[in-house]
């Protein structure tokens, strides 16, 4: 592309983004492309592989994007939408992008676009401070309105305090408790001084009406109808089979009878005597059931006992293929046999499991033992100490012969070492089945 000239008139705002900024490039022959400012050329990169237009149109929309940014803040200023403060370190972010920048376009008018701003934020900032105060006031406005509503909430409760209407005092304030639950939270002492006072109303009004109702007849009757409820359930559970869950449940009811208070003197007593048989019935069960399988456990302990006997008669292993034959058999009769005490079932476990591992390694030395593989290593070892052991012997002789006593000492003692090793070798080798 040929080079073109800069525009002779001052840079404004506008002709930094409106316009054609690709005016303010060229690309080289080599593909570079440069950016054309009032002080010379300056290059800004390349784009291996395009077009010069296409490189020329790459750099001028880094331009452009930085350009957007830049009217984009100066809008937002205008409107009002920023802090003063907020804008200033834009302002100065942009400056050292645009002095940095790798792009083609008039950037001297993007500076210029860029310095107005800064009047822009001082003339605006008169009109922030009063809209921050406006919103200010707007705040402590609907703080006094919260303020308000709820020291009518607190007084109307505090006017309840004394009340012996117990239904429609109780009512409302739950009603007056979802209306402090809705509305909007002061500050946390303010909140916490009002909450005081609505908390300790509803306590006293609760307090007076639970001493009122405890003197009333109608609350034993209330008593009554709940423990009947209790041993209706337990005389329901008494020939349970579900020790664990019942015998919680039976728990959880005692519980609730003692929470439940005193009812009229005679009618607790045949409640009581209702629910302890119903209880009584249900324990006694559990602890035959208990027994029942005590017993059970016994006499599978007792098999168990006599079964660790045989499976230990099959140490020390002289028929690896036998033995683990056998073994198989009386595990699976050692599955069969039903639960047993944890406790002395784990000290069984571990006597059998101790047969099992010598079982398996003796079937892992006997599947080795059969193993070609193995064996032709075993054979190439024996070979190799073979070889080696002659080959010192050589040696030896060699240096006999040549007078060399040190040299065939030394290759003597190396036979001899070998030898060793390869005795062991061939002992190795003659375990292997032939």
């Amino acid at each position: 592309m040929s080079d073109s000239p800069i525009h002779n008139q001052v840079p404004t705002a506008a002709s930094a983004l409106i316009g054609d900024p690709a005016q303010f490039g060229r690309v080289a022959e080599d593909g570079t492309v440069f950016v054309i400012t009032p002080e010379g050329e300056k290059a800004v990169g390349s784009y291996p592989g395009k077009s010069a237009e296409e490189a020329l149109a790459y750099f001028v929309r880094k331009f452009e994007a930085l350009a957007s940014e830049v009217a984009l803040l100066a809008a937002r200023v205008r409107s009002g939408a920023m802090v003063p403060s907020d804008a200033t370190v834009a302002v100065n972010r942009l400056r050292h992008q645009i002095k940095d920048l790798n792009g083609v376009g008039d950037l001297v008018a993007l500076a210029v676009s860029l310095e107005q701003i800064p009047p822009l934020i001082e003339n605006n900032r008169g009109a922030y401070e009063a809209k921050k105060a406006i919103e200010n006031a707007a705040k402590e406005e609907r703080r006094l309105e919260v303020v308000a509503q709820k020291e009518k909430i607190v007084e109307e409760a505090e006017s309840l305090a004394l009340s012996e209407s117990w239904k429609s005092t109780g009512d409302r304030l739950k009603v007056l408790l979802d209306e402090w639950k809705a509305a909007p939270r002061l500050e946390k002492k303010a909140d916490a001084d009002l909450w005081k006072r609505f908390s300790a109303s509803r306590n006293k009004f609760d307090k007076r009406r639970r001493t009122h109702f405890a003197a009333l007849d109608a609350i034993q009757e209330k008593v009554s109808t709940a423990k009947l409820e209790l041993v209706t359930e337990a005389e329901k559970l008494a020939t349970s089979t579900d020790w664990v869950a019942t015998a919680r449940r039976f728990k959880a009811l005692m519980d609730l009878w003692k929470a439940t208070g005193r009812g009229k003197k005679g009618e607790d007593a045949k409640l009581w005597a209702r629910f302890k048989a119903s209880q009584d019935q249900f324990f006694a069960s559990k602890n035959a059931d208990l027994e029942k399988r005590d017993l059970l456990m016994n006499a599978n302990l007792a098999k168990r006992e006599a079964l660790i006997v045989q499976i230990e008669a099959l140490l020390p292993i002289t028929n690896g293929e036998q033995a683990q034959k056998t073994f198989r058999e009386l595990a699976r009769q050692w599955d069969r046999i039903g639960m047993t005490q944890r406790d002395k079932k784990a000290v069984l476990e571990a006597r059998f499991t101790t047969v099992e591992a010598q079982i398996k390694s003796a079937e892992e030395t006997r599947s080795r033992k059969v193993d070609p593989a193995a064996k032709a290593r075993a054979v190439e070892v024996v070979k190799q100490l073979s070889d080696a052991v002659a080959n010192y012997e050589k040696q030896a002789e060699k240096a006999k012969t040549l007078g060399n006593a040190k040299k065939a000492a030394e290759a003597e003692e190396s036979a001899a070492a070998r030898r060793i090793w390869l005795a062991e070798a061939e002992k190795a080798l003659a375990e292997f089945a032939s």
